[in-house]
């Protein structure tokens, strides 16, 4: 079975569009811009609205209706990390949809019910290290009384991605294909040879579209920079807020390679969201650990004093930091220092008491899934490689055993998944899309096959995703 007719066959058995109102979609504009970093100018990505504010924000019950319009050079394909919509919109190139030609777009519909924290990012080589990402809010249909604060954090580097990669390999520039890995972005350069197929072909071959060391290592890139909306320390985003006013933070960790510590300092805040699911228990929290691709939202009532807050990210295992400041009428504002205190590197002992909503249901069968890497050719695998095979409305688990000496922030497409046991011990753990496996842990996840199609799993720290830990979920 050829590509083309492996797509015709696949819209046949996928679930229908849903029926949203039809209105003119909103526009989101895949771009280049400059932006200033520690007094530099760099030329990024970014996926803004028609006006060039940065992401898509609707209010839940009105629908994702959206035209994904690439105005830059290059192709590109855009995943919306955390909605669940039939496959065929879940914007991965070589899966479940081509690349978005320059000058072309692409139209997307599908309902978005809940209100939740999202974001979008692209899923084509290495073009999200350039900051092709943005958030995707959904709100709540009647307003609440309290200010949404959205911070995306990011990590940055001058050099680009592709010859970031070729430090980790020892070796010259395996470029990203059509070149989308440069934060600074060169011409576009050849298609990627990785494991002697680029990260497209190798997903189309997993689809049916056609063609170890030991030494832990907390952080593999040393960027130049770690952003928290676009800035750093040296020059923060102040966000004005009200006097013992309530704030809704909307955490969103759209770093490549980086894991951070929320920092409140002497601030306690309430933890009631995970990956835009809410938790059964909300937790009090001064800090807590965002691995690659996980959201968080915090809840804080702003001291009596008026001070200004900052909200501060630690990098994972490192000195690094970055953040907003929060700012009540009047309050000054202090110089911030970019380095901080050392921190350790992420576990999982606030993941051991997130609760969701119910106990987990009794699964059917369990996956096993070794997650393997040598550090040395570096170099990542999810098992075999092959697809897992699903049966529709089948309860499953899979347990993740990391043989690896490196974290791994593991992320499954078109499902939300409950956390059911750590380390053996079962638990009714969070709902998530995204859960990190610390070195040499185990973790299990169990979901519902209910959104027929390949779905991409795979690890969210990009570099291991391009070098090989990815596989694909199939059931029709």
């Amino acid at each position: 079975m050829n590509r083309r007719q492996f797509l015709a066959t696949g819209a046949a058995v996928a679930l229908p569009l849903p029926a949203l109102a039809q209105t003119e979609p909103d526009i989101i504009r895949a771009v280049t811009r400059q932006i200033e970093v520690k007094g530099r100018s760099a030329r990024v990505f970014g996926l803004v609205d028609r006006n060039g504010r940065p992401g898509w924000s609707r209010r839940a019950g009105e629908g994702f209706a959206v035209r994904l319009v690439n105005e830059t050079t290059e192709p590109t394909g855009i995943h919306w990390h955390g909605p669940t919509p039939p496959w065929r919109q879940d914007g991965v190139p070589g899966v479940s949809m081509e690349p978005i030609p320059p000058g072309s777009s692409q139209e997307f519909r599908f309902p978005l019910d809940r209100p939740a924290t999202h974001w979008m990012h692209s899923h084509l080589g290495l073009q999200k290290q350039a900051l092709m990402a943005a958030p995707l809010i959904v709100r709540p249909t009647n307003a609440r009384d309290e200010q949404e604060v959205v911070i995306l954090l990011q990590d940055f580097s001058f050099t680009p991605a592709d010859e970031l990669l070729a430090r980790l390999l020892g070796g010259p520039a395996e470029a990203a294909p059509h070149g989308g890995g440069a934060a600074h972005m060169p011409a576009p350069a050849p298609h990627a040879a990785m494991g002697g197929m680029g990260i497209v072909d190798r997903l189309r071959r997993l689809v049916g579209l056609g063609r170890g060391g030991m030494a832990m290592d907390i952080n593999d890139i040393e960027f130049d920079a770690y952003l928290a909306n676009d800035r750093t320390l040296d020059d923060p985003e102040v966000i004005a807020v009200e006097r013992r006013g309530r704030v809704r933070l909307r955490i969103i960790n759209g770093a490549s390679a980086t894991g951070f510590h929320l920092d409140l300092g002497a601030v306690t805040g309430t933890l009631v969201a995970v990956d835009g699911e809410d938790l059964a228990e909300p937790l009090r929290v001064s800090t807590l650990p965002l691995a690659v691709a996980q959201r968080a939202d915090v809840l804080l009532y702003l001291p009596e004093g008026g001070a200004a807050l900052p909200i501060l990210f630690r990098r994972e295992g490192a000195r690094e930091r970055t953040g907003v400041i929060l700012q009540p009428p009047g309050a000054a504002i202090s110089r911030l220092d970019g380095m901080g205190a050392a921190t350790p590197a992420l576990g999982l002992e606030l993941e051991a008491r997130l609760r969701g909503p119910s106990a987990p249901a009794r699964a059917s069968r369990t996956v096993i899934m070794p997650l393997t890497g040598d550090m040395a050719a570096y170099r990542w695998g999810m098992g075999d490689g092959s697809p897992i095979q699903l049966r529709r409305g089948e309860r499953l688990e899979i347990e993740m055993r990391n043989t690896t000496m490196m974290s791994h922030p593991m992320h499954l497409h078109g499902h939300h998944f409950q956390v059911v046991a750590i380390e053996g011990r079962r638990l009714a753990g969070a709902l998530r899309d995204t859960v990190l496996v610390p070195p040499m842990q185990r973790v299990t996840i169990g979901f519902t096959a209910e959104n027929p199609g390949p779905w991409p799993f795979h690890c969210h720290h990009l570099y291991h995703q391009v070098r090989g830990m990815e596989t694909l979920l199939r059931y029709a």
